[in-house]
């Protein structure tokens, strides 16, 4: 069976009433919204509309603050490096996407000194922290700068 060839079954469906077209159809003249009034205009109401009660996007509390120009830092730790990573490896962006470290988009990363590094390992990362880089160095590594 392929998405194609899938269809309701038998008797499980109807065909759209098919409003405003002539007397004979049940559901012609008015199309089954009576009488003038709001409701029987074309745009009618909004769909947040509440009667005139304020509607619900009002009454609920805005907070906080939203920055859209903020960019967003992918954090790696030590550990994480010391986890995912083999004695030797150059660890780049492509490296830490295969690892699963870093998912989706993202503007820049920055390695942070949280956990322990032993293996030694070639780091070529756009930003460290000082401990980070103190830490890879220590292990034997290299922490270079992109």
């Amino acid at each position: 069976m392929k998405l194609h060839e899938l269809k309701p079954v038998a008797g499980s469906s109807r065909a759209p009433k098919r409003k405003g077209r002539g007397h004979g159809s049940g559901n012609g003249k008015t199309a089954g919204k009576g009488h003038k009034g709001q409701l029987a205009r074309s745009g009618g109401k909004g769909a947040y509309f509440e009667g005139g009660q304020l509607p619900l996007s009002r009454r609920l509390p805005k907070r906080g603050f939203n920055n859209i120009f903020a960019k967003k830092i992918v954090n790696v730790s030590l550990f994480d490096l010391e986890r995912c990573f083999s004695d030797g490896e150059t660890v780049d962006e492509k490296a830490l996407v295969k690892a699963g470290l870093v998912k989706g988009s993202y503007d820049g990363i920055k390695v942070l000194a949280n956990g322990e590094l032993t293996k030694k390992l070639t780091v070529k990362l756009p930003a460290y922290s000082a401990s980070a880089k103190e830490g890879i160095e220590k292990a034997g590594g290299k922490a270079e700068v992109i």
